[in-house]
């Protein structure tokens, strides 16, 4: 993970990201005077709302790829962040909402039906997350945070590696267009500052350990800026042979308007800092349990409990520890917990990449490596197949310190533009030689990249609706497949890698359930998941920290996976020598990214068509 880029996989998470507690006028419907729409014309609709939602994310439609022809005006525009802006997200969806009861009983083909069911649900979650006195909503996306601007989440990290990644510069129109969004820049962070304000009004501060690390980077945003640095820079390496005055004017913007409104935001997080408290969960904030209900609910796309997912992670975490354990037995480590016994694995210096330029480099071939072997084996899992357009890129160094050790989503829907697994390679530390393999099927293929391609060829509006619970589920499913595709035959040590892997992301129900809803501090947890994981704190204390600016969404990884195994069980059982892994990975992946009830409802189908032939 899956955390600041504008990838397709982060930039439509962030679709909706805004302010809560519209007021009730900016809720309205945009046009409540509109007929209603013939039930045949359910798919124009769907188009039609597609659209209207790039037109609130210019970055979107930048990373989608479609920024072009009637809508390249995208192309030099940012999307608002202020809370009119925000309004506007929530006013459309309230009339979306109010539409999609029209096309009821209509015949409709199943492509249809399910993206209505795929719309209804993403723009009712981001609706209810809308009423929330304070915090950013994704509209079908990952990224819900109580938080506007923290150490993952604020425009001085999406915009300058957007720029600099997603917004490509071939020639002069390409540069103005850069140009135009850099001096957009201000007036987006200063969008971003009003909510920023406001909620510290009613005492929506975060922890005052989040705001360190935000402070810090902040600080090394506002130094680049006003020094010219990679603002400026991303724009004169891709225009040397662009005649134009490309230095001097991206210059004169960075230096002057947007360092101007990095230093206001920075100012405003220093005078929140002073009023912080190191209160981790959200039960300290206020409406905190209420937001985390919602926030919960939005990443795991089911109503399970903040009890309920708590119990089921030390349940899974159980199970996970016996098939560890006569592994560990096997390579002579045969003393402590699990927990301990992997620590020690990963102490060792077999199985660590040195810290070093060339063991970064070495980090990023061994995955490659990985990728390679998994292609030839795709055909045994997938009868339908994509392309699987693929890089692996080292995170910008000033991200490194706020995000995950790595992740990855699609390219844009042409395949003009790879997808991406982003390393997070400051502290060669979080990567072990046996996790490195597991770690390119989760964030690559057949993981998010993989699963992202397919997500391309559906309706625009399913390429702009990602599900946490499915999206994580799937990239974990993904490990499971490298598994059973033969990735560690021979290989125990890579055996143990994959299943601290799944323990890891078991480990995050019952850490995110305990932070916000049972009280833990932020030292409580760090220590119970690098003990019960065996995992280094160097890893452990940021996705801590990680899960107390997402407040939820670090569930939605096990309970997806646990999901889709179910559901493969169930389709084994009912279809017995009918049954096919390829068939229902196909029924799974092809479907699109969907919530968890609408993911039963396709399998359910593929098993009475399999029946009926």
């Amino acid at each position: 993970m899956t955390d600041m880029t504008f990838s397709r996989r982060q930039s439509l998470a962030l679709l909706g990201a805004g302010a809560a507690a519209l007021p009730l006028a900016a809720c309205q419907k945009a046009a409540p005077g509109v007929a209603a729409p013939a039930p045949a014309d359910a798919q124009q609709y769907l188009d039609e709302v597609a659209w209207r939602l790039l037109e609130l994310n210019p970055e979107g439609a930048t990373s989608l790829g479609v920024d072009k022809d009637a809508h390249a005006g995208l192309r030099s525009r940012l999307g608002d962040r202020s809370a009119a802006g925000q309004a506007r997200i929530a006013a459309l969806l309230r009339e979306v909402l109010d539409v999609l009861p029209r096309y009821a009983g209509a015949a409709l083909d199943q492509t249809t039906r399910t993206s209505l069911a795929v719309v209804k649900s993403a723009f009712s979650v981001a609706s209810d997350g809308f009423a929330l006195p304070y915090g950013d909503v994704a509209v079908g996306g990952w990224r819900n945070t109580p938080y506007v601007v923290i150490q993952n989440v604020g425009a001085y990290l999406d915009t300058p590696r957007f720029l600099d990644n997603d917004h490509k510069v071939n020639n002069a129109g390409d540069a103005e267009a850069y140009l135009a969004r850099l001096e957009a820049f201000p007036a987006q962070l200063d969008g971003e500052l009003e909510r920023l304000v406001a909620a510290g009004r009613i005492g929506a501060i975060a922890p005052s350990f989040l705001l360190d690390k935000a402070i810090r980077q902040m600080e090394m945003t506002l130094k680049d800026a006003s020094e010219g640095g990679g603002l400026v820079q991303s724009l004169v390496r891709r225009t040397a042979d662009i005649p134009g005055q490309w230095d001097r004017r991206a210059r004169a913007l960075a230096t002057g308007s947007v360092a101007a409104a990095l230093a206001r935001q920075l100012a405003e997080l220093k005078a929140q800092r002073a009023r912080a408290s190191d209160h981790a969960g959200l039960w300290a904030r206020p409406h905190g349990d209420e937001w985390y209900a919602w926030g919960l609910r939005a990443s795991i796309t089911t109503r399970d409990t903040p009890d309920q997912v708590h119990k089921m992670g030390l349940e899974a975490l159980k199970e996970l520890g016996a098939r560890m354990d006569p592994i560990l037995r096997g390579l002579g480590f045969t003393q402590g917990t699990v927990g301990e016994r992997m620590a020690a694995l990963g102490k060792d210096p077999r199985f660590q990449f040195p810290d070093s330029d060339a063991g970064r480099a070495e980090v990023i071939a061994t995955m490659q490596g990985k990728i390679d072997f998994i292609r030839t084996r795709l055909p045994q899992a997938f009868r339908t197949l994509v392309r699987g357009n693929l890089q692996i890129k080292r995170l910008p160094l000033a991200e490194e310190a706020g995000a995950p050790g790595a992740y990855g989503g699609a390219g844009s829907i042409d395949g003009t533009e790879p997808g991406t697994i982003w390393l997070n390679l400051g502290d060669i530390g979080r990567h072990s030689r046996f996790g490195v393999a597991t770690l390119a099927f989760h964030e690559g293929i057949p993981g998010h990249v993989w699963q992202g391609e397919y997500a391309n060829r559906l309706p625009l509006i399913r390429a702009q609706l990602a599900f946490n619970a499915y999206s994580e589920g799937w990239a974990l499913y993904a490990e499971t497949l490298g598994d059973e595709l033969g990735a560690y035959e021979g290989d125990p040590v890579g055996q143990l890698g994959y299943l601290q892997s799944i323990a890891f992301r078991a480990c995050r129900m019952v850490v995110d359930t305990g932070l916000h809803a049972k009280r833990w501090t932020r030292e409580q947890a760090v220590k119970w998941f690098a003990e019960t994981n065996g995992s280094g704190l160097s890893e452990v204390a940021p996705e801590v920290d990680r899960y107390c600016s997402w407040p939820g969404q670090a569930c939605g990884y096990k309970m997806g996976h646990t999901e889709i195994l179910r559901l493969r069980d169930r389709a084994r059982r009912a279809l017995g020598p009918k049954y096919d892994l390829r068939d229902f990975n196909d029924a799974v992946v092809t479907g699109g990214n969907v919530p968890l009830d609408v993911l039963g409802g396709n399998v359910m189908r593929y098993i009475a068509e399999k029946k009926a032939s």
